[in-house]
């Protein structure tokens, strides 16, 4: 058997591998449906953003 020791430095950089990993599967996840659904024609539904509720000064004189 072969003893093995991870230090700190290469515990945080497999956790960081598997943070990037991960963060980069999500990523090519929405990129590929979006593309696929654009393919379809297929839109999203309208969401209402946070500021989009938000009044300007030049909307509430209006």
């Amino acid at each position: 058997m072969i003893p093995l020791y991870f230090d700190p430095g290469t515990g945080a950089l497999i956790v960081q591998f598997l943070a990037a990993a991960v963060a980069g599967v999500l990523l090519f996840y929405r990129t590929v449906v979006a593309k696929v659904k654009s393919i379809f024609g297929i839109k999203p539904k309208s969401q209402d953003g946070f500021a989009d509720s938000i009044d300007t000064k030049e909307e509430a004189d209006q």
